[in-house]
C-alpha cells in the first residue's frame, strides 16, 4: 500500500501539470490523501506503526465481499523494540512524496506529511531489522528480502522534500550504483537512482555517479540496447515473471519517463553498448509499452478491465467476482462464496474498472480465468504508476 501511494504521489509530482491539463489533478490529490490519512492513523507515536490488519491464511480461506468478511481483523505494529525498517521506511517515502505533491496546494497539510516522514525514517534506521520478524504473519504474502533499498529510497524521497543535506549524505554513504533487475514494491533501487540522477542533475561526480550509471544499464537493457537486455515476449512487451508482470512493466515505465524528463532537462543522452539512447527514444518505448497493455497486443485485449472492447471478464478479485451488496445483500458466507461465485464460469458482475490484472506470460498468452491469480490478479502497485504515464502521453 505504501509503494503504491509513493508512485501515485510520484505521478502528480512528476507529471501534475499534465494531470491539471486533464482535469484530473484533484481526483490523484484525493486518492493519494485517502493512503497517506490511513498511514498518519497507524503512527500513533513517533517509534510505533501499525502494519498490518487481519490475516492472508483465515482470509484467503474464505471468498467473500469485504462488507461480509468476519475473519480475525487482530492488527499488527513495528516498533523500536520490534522493527520493520523496510515498511517504516516506505511509508516514509510515501509521506515524504505525498507532501511534495500537496507543495503549493496544502501547505499545513505538506508540513504535516514531512513531520511523519522524518520520524519514521529515524525509526526505519535507527531500529534496523526485517518487518515480517516482528509481524511474522505478513511473511508468507508480502516478505521482504531486504531494507537497505528502502532507506535508500525514503532518503531520496526526503531530500526531494526537504533539501535537507542529512539525506543526501545518506545517499552519498550508502550508494546504489548496481544495474537493477526490475523495479517492484520489494526493490525500490531502481527509483531511487532515478531521483539520485535528477538530485544531482545527472552529472554527478563522485560517489554518487555510481547511481546514475546503474540507472543507465537498466534503461539500456530495457529498450534492448544493453548488455543483459530483460527478455522480450514475440509481441513485444518486456517480461519479468509469471506472477503478476505487469506490475514491474508499469513501475519501469514511471521511472523511465521520469528519468527522460531528467534527461531533457540535462540536454543529455545515454551511451549504451549498442547505440545511443535519448531521452525522446525512452518516450517511444514507453508508448510501446503502453499501447501494447491497452490492447495493441497478439491477444488483441486491452489489460486494463473496462478499457476497449476486449479486456479481462473474470479478474481475481473477490469484490468483482460477487454482486454487489445493494444487489443481493443477504450475506454470502466463507465457502459459499467459491462455491457460487469463484468457481463460476462466468464474467464477473461487477466491472473493475480501470484495474490492471497480471497480464500475459512470456509468450503473449492470457488465460481468462478468476482461479489464475498468476495471471488475472489485479493490484494497487500495478495501476499506481500508470496514472504518471499516461498523464505524460495522453
Amino acid at each position: 500500500m505504501a509503494f503504491t501511494m509513493t508512485l501515485l504521489s510520484w505521478s502528480v509530482v512528476e507529471f501534475g501539470p499534465e494531470l491539471t491539463a486533464k482535469n484530473e489533478i484533484g481526483n490523484a490529490l484525493a486518492a493519494i490523501r485517502w493512503g497517506t490519512d490511513y498511514f498518519i492513523k497507524c503512527h500513533v507515536a513517533p517509534n510505533t506503526l501499525y502494519v498490518e490488519v487481519g490475516d492472508g491464511d483465515s482470509d484467503h480461506v474464505c471468498w467473500q465481499r469485504p462488507e461480509d468478511m468476519d475473519t480475525p481483523r487482530g492488527s499488527y505494529k513495528v516498533d523500536a523494540s520490534h522493527p520493520g525498517s523496510d515498511v517504516a521506511a516506505e511509508t516514509a517515502a510515501a509521506l515524504a512524496a505525498a507532501s511534495i505533491a500537496f507543495q503549493g496546494r496544502d501547505a499545513r497539510y505538506a508540513s504535516l506529511l514531512v513531520t511523519h516522514a522524518r520520524q519514521l525514517f529515524d525509526l526505519a534506521s535507527n531500529h534496523l531489522g526485517l518487518y515480517q520478524t516482528s509481524v511474522p504473519v505478513a511473511g508468507k504474502f508480502y516478505g521482504s528480502s531486504g531494507y537497505q533499498d528502502e532507506l535508500v529510497w525514503a532518503a531520496a524521497w526526503l531530500h526531494r522534500a526537504t533539501g535537507d543535506q542529512a539525506y543526501l549524505d545518506y545517499l552519498s554513504n550508502n550508494p546504489t550504483g548496481a544495474v537493477q533487475p526490475m523495479f517492484s514494491w520489494d526493490d525500490k533501487n531502481l527509483g531511487a537512482q532515478a531521483l539520485v540522477a535528477k538530485a544531482r542533475k545527472v552529472s554527478s561526480t563522485g560517489a554518487l555517479v555510481q547511481s546514475k550509471n546503474g540507472l543507465d544499464g537498466f534503461m539500456c537493457n530495457l529498450v534492448q540496447k544493453g548488455s543483459n537486455n530483460i527478455a522480450m515476449t514475440p509481441g513485444g512487451m518486456v517480461w519479468w515473471k509469471m506472477d503478476n508482470d505487469l506490475q514491474y512493466t508499469t513501475s519501469a515505465l514511471l521511472v523511465v519517463l521520469a528519468y527522460s524528463e531528467y534527461l531533457s532537462a540535462a540536454k543529455s543522452s545515454i551511451s549504451c553498448p549498442t547505440g545511443a539512447v535519448g531521452p525522446n527514444d525512452l518516450v517511444t518505448f514507453v508508448r510501446s509499452q503502453v499501447d501494447y497493455i491497452l490492447g495493441s497486443n497478439p491477444k488483441k485485449m486491452s489489460y486494463m478491465v473496462g478499457f476497449g472492447s476486449n479486456y479481462p471478464l473474470q479478474p481475481h478479485h473477490r469484490g468483482a467476482s460477487i454482486p454487489s451488496i445493494r444487489k443481493d445483500p443477504a450475506k454470502i458466507s466463507c465457502q459459499a462464496g467459491f462455491e457460487d461465485w469463484f468457481n463460476k464460469n462466468a464474467p464477473n458482475p461487477n466491472v473493475l474498472t480501470g484495474a490492471i490484472v497480471g497480464g500475459p506470460d512470456g509468450n503473449d498468452a492470457y488465460d481468462d480465468s478468476r482461479g489464475n491469480f498468476h495471471q488475472a490478479e489485479a493490484a494497487t502497485a500495478n495501476v499506481a504508476p500508470f496514472v504518471g504515464v499516461l498523464a505524460k502521453l495522453a
